[in-house]
């Protein structure tokens, strides 16, 4: 296999040091309107310059949160990825899997950060890149 080109990225997306923050946001329920909320929530850390990390977003495009086996393998993968971040952003009011994430958290000294969904601009998945084909009526 060859070289792979890096491409550049634009001047706002520098990051501080590759800090990653793990995306700790509701899912089940509504998800299609949770996950675009997600998304915004994202959108914001990385306008911030910190790496969002948000399995909700990643893992349900082939496990079926439906199925209780495949949820738990979400959660344990989510958990593994979690331990790659320097912090957690949480964002509106913990459910039992972000319970399960927050007390994880804690336990192995990741900071925590509790943040108020509504003091976020991206909340709702603002701009063309957060989201863009999630209102797309399917």
């Amino acid at each position: 296999m060859g070289n792979v080109p890096i491409m550049a990225l634009p001047r706002n997306t520098v990051f501080n040091s590759c800090k990653a923050v793990f995306i700790c946001s509701p899912f089940r329920g509504d998800m299609e309107g949770n996950a675009r909320k997600a998304a915004g929530y994202c959108r914001t850390a990385w306008e911030k310059g910190v790496l969002p990390v948000a399995p909700h977003l990643l893992f349900p495009q082939f496990l079926n949160e439906g199925i209780e086996a495949e949820r738990q393998a979400g959660l344990a993968m989510g958990l593994e990825l979690l331990l790659c971040c320097d912090g957690v952003w949480v964002f509106g009011e913990a459910t039992e899997g972000m319970a399960s994430e927050i007390a994880f958290a804690v336990e192995h000294g990741i900071e925590v950060r509790f943040v108020e969904p509504e003091s976020v601009e991206g909340g709702s998945g603002h701009g063309a890149g957060a989201g863009a084909d999630a209102s797309d009526g399917e």
